[in-house]
């Protein structure tokens, strides 16, 4: 069972990424396209999705959620909860590091 909440909470979110891409490709492009930004970046919009769906897939949804009217006001605060429980992932297998017998 604590195997099974462990993968849901590390797949989960990048499941859910994969499958609301599939089912509304046009929330991503508007959201992730160059246009939004004030300055003009090399890569095109797909790698900010891909990027952000592998390294801080919580903070990609949160962002995907909050952007249809802008991120203003209170919305910056879902961003921080996101950013925060994709750190807290990380931290957290870095902290128990050593609880892996070599």
């Amino acid at each position: 069972m604590c195997c099974f909440v462990t993968i849901l909470l590390v797949l989960g979110p990048r499941i859910l990424l994969v499958l609301w891409w599939l089912m509304d490709a046009a929330r991503f492009n508007l959201a992730f396209s160059t246009k939004v930004w004030p300055v003009q970046f090399p890569w095109p919009y797909w790698v900010w999705p891909l990027i952000g769906g592998i390294f801080v897939p919580w903070t990609t949804l949160t962002y995907l959620i909050v952007f249809p009217g802008g991120v203003v006001g209170l919305e910056w605060v879902w961003l921080g909860l996101g950013l925060l429980l994709d750190l807290s992932s990380h931290l957290g297998g870095y902290r128990h590091r050593d609880r892996i017998r070599r």
